[in-house]
């Protein structure tokens, strides 16, 4: 039996705009392939099922056709490594425009700069510089 994990994020009518801001931002990542929802499906136009690749890892997402009583949490975030202070300074800054930081960016004792945020779209980052 083979098993793998992918992690799967799930928005409601915005995946599309979010893995285009993820291309935009992040080096390594680009949209596999996207499926959208047919005429008279639940939610016509929007994202069905994308694989993406971000920051080398695969990720599927959609655009969920409920509503839901929950969104993103920063229990499970992304976690990006970079070697200079300047990539991270360019991550935090096209990543973390528009949302909220939980950790701003700074030397909190276990690496050179650290910083941890939601983006706009509520999904979690850490980018530490190694």
């Amino acid at each position: 039996m083979s098993v793998s994990a992918t992690p799967f994020l799930m928005f409601e009518g915005r995946c599309e705009e979010a893995l285009a801001f993820y291309v935009a931002g992040v080096p390594g990542t680009r949209v596999e392939a996207i499926e959208h929802w047919g005429p008279g499906q639940p939610a016509e136009g929007k994202v069905r099922l994308a694989r993406a690749t971000i920051a080398g890892m695969a990720v599927f997402a959609n655009d969920s056709p409920v509503h839901h009583g929950f969104t993103f949490t920063p229990s499970i975030s992304f976690m990006l490594e970079v070697a200079d202070e300047a990539e991270l300074d360019r991550l935090v800054d096209a990543l973390g425009a528009g949302g909220p930081f939980l950790m701003p960016p700074g030397n909190y004792g276990f690496s050179r700069k650290f910083a941890w945020f939601n983006d706009r779209f509520g999904v979690s980052w850490q980018v530490n510089c190694v």
